[in-house]
């Protein structure tokens, strides 16, 4: 199931040339993957007391297109499971076009808290908890 964001560029976001900072689609792809988050019923105060919290392992980014202030985007979030203690998070940051400005894919795990090391198991962990694993890809 592929989850999406709608934001707006903001003037605080743009660079000297004018165009959208790249530390920003950071922030963006960040951003929907919390919200997808708290769209399947896990927001990070229940995260945290289950003890648990997501980690950016690997993140790498693709520029396509720039974005300019007030262009509209959406940035898409989808799981892929692998069945170990990492998974991949696919994100698009998307212009209302269908053009694709920005590519990002996130290598991420499951941390425990407490022991400071992956759950074994991310997909079960989070399944457990969600209220619509359907929005995880589970």
């Amino acid at each position: 199931m592929v989850f999406s964001v709608p934001i707006t560029v903001r003037g605080y976001e743009l660079d000297i040339n004018g165009h959208l900072n790249q530390a920003v689609y950071v922030q963006y792809a960040e951003h929907a993957r919390w919200e997808l988050l708290r769209a399947a019923g896990l927001p990070g105060d229940k995260l945290v007391a289950a003890g648990i919290g997501p980690v950016v392992l690997e993140q790498n980014i693709k520029y396509f297109r720039e974005l300019h202030l007030g262009d509209e985007v959406t940035v898409s979030c989808e799981f892929e499971w692998s069945g170990g203690k990492v998974f991949t998070i696919r994100q698009q940051i998307l212009k209302l076009d269908g053009t694709v400005s920005a590519q990002v894919d996130v290598v991420t795990g499951i941390l425990d808290l407490k022991a400071r090391k992956l759950v074994a198991d991310p997909a079960g962990a989070l399944r457990a908890l969600s209220d619509s694993p359907d929005a995880l890809g589970l």
